[in-house]
């Protein structure tokens, strides 16, 4: 039977267990020369025990590979030998992660760092240091000492391991108001798409490429629903994603019973998981004018409105240039 094959879904937190290695002992020994009955010391030093890193991988859009193994340990480094010879270092263990990646120590949430990068690295473990021979101890009183060191521990953490995902725009909005539609006309991505609410369960990037031959990374967001602070829906657990955005599309769907309500209630329930969210250049974009007979003008005091089909791709030129 083959490997079984994993569940391909989106997984954006997880908790690690990482262990470096032992650093090698050090070796007590005495050189045994012909000619040279008491030899001086020799013993060398262990060799220094392998470290844990994280790495970034642009490929990688999901934390799912750490949620499957979930502890990563180094090797030790090798014990001293003979003839002054350090043991050898031992491996590093390199974790690949998606770029927006963080990690925090899960007991102290003290901040580790984060992988914003391709083929950056991030120190999560220090290998131990290898243990002193007795070479090392030798001095003009003291020729042959006996004396040498063991190996330190690696370092070992309990890392809370979070992504969030990197892209210039965020796309929010409620289930259904065709932010995987606009996605899909601006980048290109083939997304999932229905006529039904929750269509997208996990977050969405695409690339946008401009005029100018510049490339802007869009997230569409699964869809927010009034009282999603409160535990309701799904898309509050992912608002993560778009902390890190510059440009906020706050997308509506003008068939909507209100839809000048839903601009106020998307604030709001931005609002109470991270004001700061509402700090974020932002514009209102009504989308699905090709279900309506007359484009309503709605007046949204402070707000930049568009007014655009995302399946017909109607006045999405206005909405690159914006972007």
């Amino acid at each position: 039977m083959g490997e079984k094959k994993r569940a391909n879904f989106f997984v954006d937190r997880t908790i690690i267990k990482v262990e470096a290695g032992r650093g090698g002992d050090g070796m007590m020994h005495f050189r045994r020369e012909k000619y040279v009955p008491k030899g001086g010391p020799d013993g060398g030093d262990g060799g220094r025990g392998g470290s844990v890193y994280a790495i970034g991988k642009k490929s990688l859009k999901t934390l799912l590979d750490l949620k499957y193994k979930s502890k990563y340990k180094a090797m030790n480094g090798a014990d001293g030998g003979t003839n002054r010879k350090q043991g050898k270092k031992g491996q590093d263990i390199y974790i690949p992660v998606p770029l927006g990646t963080i990690f925090l120590e899960d007991t102290t949430n003290e901040f580790i760092g984060e992988i914003l990068k391709d083929k950056e690295t991030l120190l999560l473990a220090s290998g131990g240091r290898g243990g002193r021979g007795n070479t090392r101890f030798a001095t003009p009183v003291m020729k042959s000492p006996r004396k040498y060191e063991k190996g330190e521990s690696g370092e070992e953490k309990l890392i809370r391991v979070e992504l969030k995902l990197i892209a210039e725009i965020g796309v929010v909005g409620f289930p259904n108001s065709g932010k995987s539609t606009l996605l899909k006309a601006l980048t290109g991505t083939n997304v999932k798409t229905a006529g039904y609410a929750f269509t997208t369960l996990t977050p969405n990037l695409g690339v946008m490429n401009t005029d100018r031959g510049e490339q802007v990374v869009i997230c569409d967001l699964p869809g927010i629903v009034k009282d999603a602070s409160l535990g309701r829906g799904m898309g509050l657990q992912f608002l993560r994603h778009i902390e890190r955005t510059l440009k906020l599309i706050f997308l509506i769907d003008i068939t909507a019973a209100d839809p000048v309500q839903q601009v106020s209630i998307l604030k709001g329930e931005l609002k109470a998981y991270n004001k700061s969210l509402l700090d974020k250049p932002r514009i209102i974009v009504f989308n699905k004018i090709d279900l309506v007979d007359n484009v309503p003008e709605f007046d949204i005091p402070g707000e930049r409105v568009y007014y655009i089909s995302a399946i017909k791709k109607q006045n999405l030129d206005l909405i690159k240039q914006e972007i």
